[in-house]
Order: structure tokens, then sequence, then C-alpha cells
């Protein structure tokens, strides 16, 4: 289970002034916050009147005595900040839960906040999602989709990735993120496209090749649901002899290739993706293709369906950024302090029943065994 988030946000540094309008304690309005979003609030006004109404229950944990802040209170401190050191502390909070990544998948992958578009652009958070334990390790923002390429070597050195395998769609198939992964004592599987024409159309030929010879191990995998079949085909070939340039990738020892033939009524489409890795265990290789989208069924899918991130329509860049770690630290906790009552509910059941029950809330943010 996680601990308070007291322990997050006590490292973080105030942003105000030290005068007579500063009321509240940094770490109790982040407090409210976290609260609040887990108990369902999406917004400024909402955290104000949900404080409000719950002032009882928060001065248990925080001081009350001036009353509750105003949601300008909540906006104005959001939109100051620092959210590099906000997530830094995040991330080390998350690290007292899962301190040891060895043998974890890593997926890597980048968002939008639609709501945060303005004349500026808009606000892209990249995310690091360990795909078993369903946890967020990381988040970094950029201002542009295309600004990821630097924004993920800034997330992976937030990592400890020794013994941990990382995937990363084609935006981030570049050589020296393949070289920061392999000196951290890390393993990857790069998706390729044509971002890397020439290293693309090699990996294709080279196992489109191996597979007209049958020299490749194909593992295949069948679903069926919701009145879809997909059959999914992978393979692995260690023979790199036409990667002209293979030496140029730290650790690369195959490219993979997986197949995926869907049918929904009497519509056929089939996709086939190609890879470079440092891993060389066909069993391994197909897993975390598969377990990479969890990324999205998990974190992506949960915030927009049931934290409406997207709808959020904070503009400010440091505000949008650092809600968007609140909602992260929230959805971390809905996770994983539960107890063995909230095991079959889904996050909305348990945001439903956190703004209903006190209890409830608590054991969702200091863990189940909490008393008060």
């Amino acid at each position: 289970m996680f601990s308070s988030p007291d322990t997050c946000f006590g490292s973080v540094s105030d942003p105000r002034r030290n005068d007579k309008n500063k009321i509240y304690k940094l770490s109790d309005l982040l407090f409210i916050m976290v609260a609040a979003t887990i108990s369902g609030i999406t917004d400024w006004v909402g955290m104000e009147e949900w404080a409000e109404s719950k002032q009882d229950w928060l001065g248990q944990y925080i001081d009350v005595s001036h009353g509750t802040p105003s949601h300008d209170t909540f906006r104005a401190v959001a939109g100051r900040i620092n959210p590099v050191e906000f997530n830094r502390s995040f991330t080390q909070w998350v690290h007292t839960e899962l301190p040891d990544l060895a043998g974890l998948h890593i997926a890597v992958d980048g968002k939008a906040l639609r709501g945060s578009r303005d004349e500026q652009g808009i606000v892209h958070i990249v995310s690091a999602f360990a795909t078993k334990a369903r946890i967020i390790l990381t988040q970094q923002a950029c201002a542009e989709k295309s600004n990821e390429i630097t924004a993920i070597p800034d997330l992976l050195s937030l990592l400890e990735l020794k013994g941990a395998v990382v995937t990363i769609d084609a935006m981030g198939c570049q050589k020296n993120i393949a070289k920061q992964i392999v000196d951290a004592g890390g393993d990857y599987v790069l998706a390729l496209k044509e971002n890397q024409p020439t290293l693309y159309a090699e990996a294709k030929s080279t196992l489109d090749a191996e597979g007209l010879a049958d020299r490749l191990e194909v593992r295949e995998t069948v679903d069926r649901a919701h009145g879809r079949l997909e059959v999914r085909s992978s393979a692995l070939s260690l023979n790199l002899d036409g990667i002209s340039k293979k030496d140029d990738w730290a650790g690369l020892k195959a490219i993979g290739v997986v197949e995926a033939i869907r049918e929904v009524k009497d519509t056929v489409s089939v996709e086939s993706r190609y890879f470079i890795t440092s891993i060389t265990d066909p069993v391994r290789f197909q897993e975390v293709v598969r377990d990479h989208w969890a990324i999205e069924t998990s974190q992506h899918l949960v915030l927009d369906v049931q934290f409406h991130e997207d709808d959020n329509r904070t503009r400010e860049k440091n505000a949008a950024t650092n809600l968007a770690i609140i909602r992260r630290i929230s959805l971390n906790m809905l996770r994983r302090n539960t107890n063995r009552s909230d095991e079959k509910r889904s996050i909305r059941s348990r945001r439903i029943r956190a703004a209903a029950d006190d209890a409830a809330r608590a054991r969702y943010i200091f863990g189940a065994d909490h008393q008060k």
C-alpha cells in the first residue's frame, strides 16, 4: 500500500511569499486536492464546494481553523508549484511502494491534455506505467507531441531501470534512448515505423525473408470477445546481418514482428508491426508487446473516462501539469490502498464510495489498515 501523501507533499517547495495572505500550508492544500479528486471532483470550484462540505472530516488530518480554501486559492497555488519538483516528489513517493523495477515491464507513452489547448498549443504528458502492478511511476510534460523525443530521456532518468524491460512506440525509437536504457541496466523493445526508414525497411525485409524461408518460430494467440475475433502472431529473429547500422543501436540483439488479424462482423483487417529489441526470449517479447497497450487501457482511458482528464479546461500550463500529477496520485491510491471488499469494485465504484463514505475515503488515502 502507498504511504500517506504527506511523504510526497512535504518535499515540494512552497512558491508563495510568507505574508498574512498565506493562510494554508501547501501540504494541506495538496491533501484537499487529492482527497477531493479521489471523491470524484474534477475542477477547482468542485474542490471548494467539496472541502466546505467535508470540513469536519478534513479537520481530523489538516488545519481548517480558518475555514476551507476558495477555488481561486487552489487554482493559483497549482499554477505556481514547480511541476518538475512536484513530479520528482511524486516519483519518489511511488518508489516507496515499488522500490525495485527489476523483472517488471515499463510501458512509456504520451497523452495530450486536450482541455489545456490555447493559442500557445496543448500540454502533452509522457508517462511510465508498470503494466502488471498497474502503477503510474512518473510523468514528464512537454509542449508538443514531437517534443516527446526529448521528454522521454528526462522521464527515464527518474527511474531505476536495472532488470526492467521498457517498451516505447515509434516516437521513442531513438539511438540515445536505447543507449540510456541499456546503460541503466535495462532492456528495450522499440516499435519501428517510417521515422527510421532504413532500419524499418531492413528489419521488415529480413523478417519477411525469414518467414518465407520458414526459419521463424511463430507464436500465436487467439482472443474472442464482444463479437470480435483477433489472432495475433509474433516472431523474433536474432539474424541481424541485414541491419546495416546495427552497431549504432546499443544492446541490439533481435528484431521482431507482430501480426494482428482482426475480424469484426464482416470486416477483416491485418496489421503488421516491427520492432528492435535487446531481449532474445520470444515469449517475453510477445508478452511485453501485448501488454504495452495496458498504458492505454488501464491508464489513459481510465483517466479520460473516470477522471474526465480530457474535459478539464485548466489551460495554465503548470496548473494543468500539476493537476495531472494529482490525478495520477489519486489513481494509484484507488488501485493499491484497498481492502478485500474493494477487490471487485471498479475505479468508478471506488470513487463513488469515497465520496459517500468517510472511512472508505480515509482507507484509499492512508491504506487499508488506517484507523481514525
